[in-house]
């Protein structure tokens, strides 16, 4: 454990090394500073206290279901929202669903301790990968009844390597542990575990919500006017490489293309290698005349899961780097799904690919080889997005199965 507590150690004395330079560092140092005291400023002794967790902006979409219904079928609760990074809370801060929202403290006993003080949680509740070893610990000795959502446990896990002991045991905090699938089922059934569930994923039901609430957008509409429209999601540049490519040999198509980081040299690249000419969304106004105009680049954040409502097809970023973003939001739409070949992390993807709905492509000739099919044949087109739709409406409920488990 000792080894676990010093690597914490370092991991913050880098953050803090780098943070003069470099703002995400910044604000995961100044979210923490006194963060017990503005805690015990606002909860109060006598708050029934449900402490939700996530790591950031994309396990914080499979906890919302879960707050959401919390909200509706159990206000006695008070809800309390920690982030990790500050990609996630930095966004989501001012979320209306939850009543306090802070970064959680780096997990060290005696942090562990504090932080549990001040939240003083009737549940606790994880999302998908957050396992830290003291909280967990400690929330096992105040015997607080606590939960982790959505998991999903791969044999090349630590918990199943022969030094994964201490995470192993971090596993016994919880009473019920939900997971997305059968095999994590397994997994954890090998190492002596009874107490797992398998619930689903989450952010299915959350999805399904978005498709539900879709917002109305009109420069997207007036953009796209007559044409048929491509939408494409959480870009990197070498999905845009590809993009521009597919762009220029379909000028009768519109693009939306939404950047994962508002990089100017990379919104500039946009610009100037388009040939049908591009507009930035966040200089649009009622009065701006599209034309033939071919790409709106999404420069802005918080509108691209109702943009995918306006599409044909969809393009999911990521697949060239660490791994592809959310491709549930396009598919809940009924869009034909591309991304690049680092998916198989990602079980959605996966399903996606194996009914045909989604396709993974390595380079531009197998991008244009997924997307001609699917602009020029119609019934095959049909067909596609039938897949795409019915998949996610059939892997609705996990948020019911958890509420209702925890909360009866």
């Amino acid at each position: 454990m000792w080894i676990y507590n010093f690597g914490l150690t370092l991991y913050v004395w880098a953050i803090r090394l780098v943070a003069p330079r470099h703002a995400k560092a910044r604000l995961w140092i100044e979210g923490r500073r006194n963060l017990f005291k503005r805690m015990a400023e606002v909860i109060a002794p006598s708050d029934r206290i449900v402490w939700v967790h996530v790591a950031s902006l994309g396990e914080f979409e499979q906890g919302r279901p879960i707050i959401e219904q919390l909200r509706k079928t159990h206000p006695e609760y008070k809800i309390l929202l920690t982030f990790f990074s500050p990609s996630g809370y930095e966004i989501r801060k001012d979320y209306k669903g939850a009543d306090y929202i802070f970064y959680l403290p780096i997990d060290t006993p005696r942090n562990a301790r504090r932080f549990l003080d001040a939240a003083h949680p009737e549940v606790a509740i994880f999302v998908k990968y957050e396992f830290w070893l003291n909280l967990l610990k400690e929330l096992r000795r105040r015997k607080v009844r606590t939960y982790v959502v959505s998991a999903i446990f791969r044999p090349g896990s630590i918990f199943f390597r022969p030094y994964g002991g201490m995470w192993r045991q971090a596993l016994e905090a919880f009473d019920v542990m939900f997971v997305q699938n059968e095999e994590s089922k397994r997994l954890l059934a090998e190492l002596g575990f009874d107490n797992v569930l398998v619930a689903g994923d989450t952010r299915f039901d959350r999805v399904a919500e978005i498709a539900r609430s879709a917002r109305h957008i009109d420069v997207v509409e007036r953009f796209r006017g007559d044409c048929r429209l491509f939408v494409a999601g959480s870009t990197w540049g070498p999905d845009e490489e590809l993009l521009i490519r597919l762009m220029n040999e379909n000028p009768e198509i519109k693009f939306v293309v939404a950047p994962h980081e508002m990089d100017e040299a990379r919104i500039g690249r946009l610009i100037d290698e388009t040939r049908g000419g591009a507009l930035r969304f966040s200089q649009c106004t009622s009065r701006t005349a599209y034309g033939s105009r071919q790409l709106l680049i999404l420069d802005t954040v918080g509108l691209l899961s109702s943009v995918y409502s306006y599409a044909t097809w969809s393009y999911i970023g990521g697949g060239f780097g660490v791994g592809i973003h959310n491709t549930l939001e396009a598919a809940t739409f009924g869009l034909p799904v591309a991304f690049g070949p680092n998916y198989h992390k990602f079980k959605e993807a996966r399903d996606l690919v194996t009914l045909g709905a989604a396709r993974p492509v390595a380079d531009y000739d197998q991008l244009r080889a997924w997307f001609i099919p699917l602009r020029d044949n119609e019934e095959f087109l049909i067909k596609t997005r039938r897949i795409a739709k019915d998949y996610t409406t059939r892997h609705q409920g996990a948020t019911g199965i958890v509420v209702r488990t925890i909360f009866g």
